[in-house]
Order: C-alpha cells, then sequence, then structure tokens
C-alpha cells in the first residue's frame, strides 16, 4: 500500500467566532503557549512521515507564510548570542519542517472546495487533510494513527470523537460498527443532521486521510443549497456507501482553535505540560482558584 507522503491544510476561514481577535491576525496564528496553533498541526503531519505540505490560505493571512520561512535578520540577531542557542535553532528550524507550499482559496466556498484547491498538488497519490482549526495533542501523532489504518485497510480514512448529542449537530453523524480495536467501517455520513438524523455520536474531528479518486467524489457533489458551501463529508459519504471508508477513534485531546473555549483549554492544559512554565503556571492556578 502506497504510503501517505502528503498532506492539505485548509486555513482560509476568516474566523468569526474568535473575533476581533482574528480581525488582522488570522486564528491559525493564534498562540498555544509560544508556537502559532497552525505549527502544532505541521508539526504533527511531519512526525507523521508527511514530507510536502499545502497550505491552503486567503487574502490577509500572507503572515501564516512568513511564520514557515526563513526570518534572516532575526536568526542573525540570535545567532551566537549567549543565552540564545535553544531559541535560535527552533526558529531556524521552522523553514526546514517539511517542503510547504501555499495556494490561496479565492472564494470560501467551504472545506470540499479548499481540498479541491490541491487537486495539482496532490496528482495522484493518496494524502491528508489537517483541519486548520484542529490542534490534536497526542504522543503518537494522529495523523500517524490513520496512516497506519489506510495501509492495512487501502480504505479512506476518518479521525473521529463520541461528542455529546447537541455537539454532533455541529459537526457530522456518522454510521459506523466496530472492525477491530478502535476501527470501524463507516456506512454513511449526514453533516449537520437534525436530531432525528443522528445515527451516532461519533463525528469527523479534524483529520481525514483520502485516495485520490476522492476528487472526482467532490466535483461530483453539489453544493449546499443552503449555505452555498461544499462539504467534504457529502463527498465522503460514496466511498462509504461502497464500503471504502473506515474511521479511528483516536488517541489524543483534540482542541477547537475557531472557539474561543478551545482556545483557553488548550493554552491551559499545554501550559501545564511545557517545560519551560509547567510548574510555575501548576502554582499559579493553585492559588487563583483560591480566590474564586
Amino acid at each position: 500500500m502506497q504510503k501517505i507522503k502528503k498532506a492539505i491544510i485548509p486555513a482560509a476561514g476568516m474566523g468569526t467566532r474568535v473575533l476581533p481577535a482574528s480581525k488582522a491576525v488570522p486564528k491559525e496564528m493564534l498562540n498555544i503557549v509560544d508556537k502559532p496553533a497552525i505549527q502544532y498541526i505541521v508539526e504533527e503531519a511531519v512526525a507523521a512521515g508527511i514530507e510536502d505540505i499545502l497550505i491552503v490560505t486567503s487574502r490577509g493571512k500572507g503572515v501564516i507564510e512568513d511564520h514557515f520561512d526563513h526570518a534572516y535578520e532575526l536568526e542573525a540577531k540570535l545567532e551566537g548570542k549567549k543565552g540564545k542557542e535553544k531559541i535560535y535553532e527552533e526558529v531556524k528550524a521552522i523553514a526546514d519542517l517539511a517542503n510547504i507550499c501555499f495556494i490561496r482559496q479565492k472564494e470560501t466556498k467551504g472545506l470540499g472546495h479548499a481540498v479541491l484547491c490541491g487537486k495539482s498538488f496532490v496528482g495522484n497519490e493518496p494524502f491528508a487533510v489537517l483541519y486548520g482549526d484542529d490542534v490534536i495533542i497526542s504522543d503518537d501523532p494522529v495523523t500517524g494513527q490513520l496512516c497506519r489504518a489506510y495501509e492495512k485497510y487501502g480504505c479512506g480514512t476518518v479521525g473521529v470523537k463520541e461528542v455529546s448529542r447537541e455537539d454532533v449537530k455541529k459537526y457530522c453523524s456518522l454510521d459506523v460498527t466496530p472492525l477491530e480495536g478502535n476501527v470501524m467501517q463507516v456506512h454513511n455520513i449526514v453533516e449537520k443532521p437534525t436530531e432525528e438524523q443522528i445515527m451516532s455520536c461519533y463525528a469527523i474531528l479534524g483529520r481525514v486521510i483520502l485516495p485520490p479518486e476522492a476528487f472526482r467524489m467532490i466535483e461530483e457533489t453539489p453544493y449546499d443549497a443552503k449555505s452555498g458551501e461544499l462539504y467534504l463529508s457529502d463527498a465522503m459519504v460514496n466511498l462509504a456507501k461502497a464500503g471504502k471508508l473506515t474511521a479511528v477513534d483516536f488517541n489524543g485531546v483534540r482542541y477547537d482553535m475557531g472557539n474561543k473555549l478551545g482556545i483557553l483549554k488548550a493554552n491551559c492544559e499545554v501550559a501545564l505540560k511545557h517545560e519551560e512554565v509547567g510548574e510555575d503556571f501548576k502554582a499559579y492556578l493553585k492559588e487563583l482558584v483560591k480566590t474564586f
């Protein structure tokens, strides 16, 4: 089975749920402690063996490109400075994480349309999709967990978790049956289901592996009449109904970086485990909660 070497990261959304923070700064560049959210996503892809990454952006998001480029003036100021050796290496390494390319989604027409922007980049290969809103922290990269399932079963694979019945209405609902361990067979998907359409509380949360023929399915999928968007999950229904889609109940903690509470949770929980500030932050929180 062909190894997954390419990934698309859709990062073109306007971030309306986190305004005004995202008015001038892309939500993907909002920090989790000391790194922007999108760097965590890129690092996950690289840790899973991805070599080529396409980030789909939109107008006003050039700062994302700058972040993954060399900053020669900054690097020159840090190089050789006593006490700055570690941060110099970290800053310099960002530009060399992977072969990162960029393309603009000139119209915000949904996740399916954003993925379709990467058709020529991917070519005739299987590929990963890592949603730009979703940072997932795990010792075993979630993209890697999905890649292993793809290589074993030869099917498209989606990363899922069980969510509350109310939350599943915001995402999608999957009709699944157990296959092996934490892997399930997917039979159907309903995007943003009504109460009557809920098949399970398993929802796709931020990670997908697709075969190259998925592009044809996306192109053949109609845009949603109400929103005008092209939903990726609608395109994946064809894979599911053909018995060519599995779901992995992944190991990892997912943070919704398009949500104010999700950003706060990510910063708090990552900070508690951070080697530089973790212990001091823990002590601070213990004192802080006494005052509330």
